[in-house]
């Protein structure tokens, strides 16, 4: 008599039931994988290698499968809550140990800025320099900046607007050409904020004064300072000319250059100069419509502070500042395997790389067969409960039922025993 059978069917069962109750245990763990219990039956090998009538001696547990499958992804409010939507894996490293590769997104920031997820390994990506340029190759810990931006000093304005033709010439007869507190004097007038080398800003006010028919002087002032000519007879910075169809001035040919003097800002500051200033005014028209400024656009802007990072879904983390301008600060880095089910876990929702897993494939998420990022989103584990609950109740039958063999093969031997 042999019990061999029933106790490899009860060893095979208690395997199994772990497996189902560390499935279940995780039901709720953040990028934890289901795993699957891969069964084998045992034969005696035969003298001769052959004998087709073997008996089977039991079973062993051949292996444990991860189920690499994609778990649902759940929205969060936190910004640096990471979840990947197809393949591949984060990248950690505490900076000792080899890398390890998860699916958990939970991240966080330490006191150094580096992002780091809740067993304090740092989050491995691409670096960005100061001008806020991704620098691709080796990955490193990625770390958030704390510093503000600098200021830009504007160097260009474009505008866009109509004139109204069926306004009449406000030209004065005598002297001065213009004048800034009387709004007889020119027809139309728009303002916008420009910035000098050290991000003050600088109020700027055009004045629209028809001249002639299809022709319009523009004069400027830098905080109520006259900026081409004195303040007792200012000069226009430039003069429009029109075709007769109104559409956009064929004179003066491109931007005109304007020299901001230095001035006095609201807040009683002096400002900086800002030397050749463009102005371009191709976007201008002359229709018989009202007065109307469409678009409006410079290119310089205050210092900011950090004010908030977000995650791109291609992995980039930008910086945003309370200037409303954003940079790259880094991009994030995932690896992916040939068969993932090769990798070995190791505890804290973490994989190690293996010989049957294959080395790592490294890229950006949507690069290739790379996933996605989701930013304020983490994926759920993909454990199935129901059909875990289910596989439980299997296994349990399964157990009772080897150790009904077991209980069987001992009543037939104590028969046997009992024999006279």
């Amino acid at each position: 008599m042999s019990f061999q059978q029933g106790l490899s069917g009860l060893n095979a069962s208690s395997k199994n039931l772990e497996i189902i109750s560390n499935n279940i245990a995780n039901a709720n763990t953040f990028g934890a994988k289901a795993a699957r219990g891969e069964f084998a039956a045992v034969y005696a090998t035969a003298l001769n290698g052959s004998g087709a009538n073997n008996v089977g001696i039991g079973t062993t547990l051949q292996a444990v499968a991860q189920q690499f499958t994609q778990g649902n992804v759940s929205t969060t409010d936190n910004p640096l809550d990471l979840a990947i939507n197809g393949a591949g894996f984060f990248q950690v490293s505490d900076g000792k140990s080899p890398v390890t590769y998860t699916r958990n997104g939970q991240f966080k920031v330490d006191n150094e800025g580096y992002i780091v997820n809740n067993a304090l390994a740092r989050l491995m990506g691409y670096a960005a320099d100061d001008a806020g340029v991704i620098q691709p190759g080796a990955s490193v810990a990625l770390r958030l900046p704390t510093g503000g931006i600098d200021p830009n000093p504007s160097t260009r304005a474009d505008l866009e607007f109509n004139l109204d033709s069926r306004v009449a010439v406000t030209t004065p007869t005598a002297a001065p050409l213009i004048d800034f507190g009387d709004a007889t004097t020119y027809n139309n007038a728009t303002s916008l904020t420009v910035y000098d080398m050290k991000g003050q800003d600088v109020a700027m006010s055009l004045y629209f004064q028809k001249a002639a028919n299809d022709q319009w002087n523009v004069f400027a002032t830098a905080n109520g300072t006259t900026i081409s000519g004195t303040a007792a007879a200012p000069t226009p910075i430039a003069t429009l000319q029109f075709p007769s169809n109104g559409s956009a001035p064929t004179s003066p040919a491109g931007p005109v250059a304007v020299n901001v003097p230095a001035s006095t800002n609201a807040q009683g500051a002096l400002t900086e100069p800002i030397a050749g200033l463009l102005f371009d005014f191709g976007g201008a028209t002359q229709f018989g419509s009202s007065y109307g400024v469409t678009d409006l656009h410079q290119d310089g802007y205050p210092a900011g502070l950090l004010s908030s990072v977000s995650v791109e879904p291609n992995g980039v983390i930008l910086a945003r500042y309370s200037n409303g301008q954003s940079k790259p600060s880094g991009q994030i880095e995932i690896a992916n395997f040939r068969n993932p089910q090769g990798l070995q876990p190791i505890g804290d929702n973490g994989w190690a790389r293996t010989i049957s897993s294959g080395d790592p494939v490294y890229g950006v998420p949507g690069e290739g067969n790379l996933g996605v990022l989701q930013a304020g989103a983490l994926e759920e584990s993909n454990v199935d409960l129901t059909g875990e609950l289910v596989n439980m109740i299997t296994a349990q039958r399964v157990y009772q039922a080897n150790a009904q063999t077991i209980k069987t093969q001992d009543q037939v031997l104590q028969t046997l025993v009992n024999l006279r």
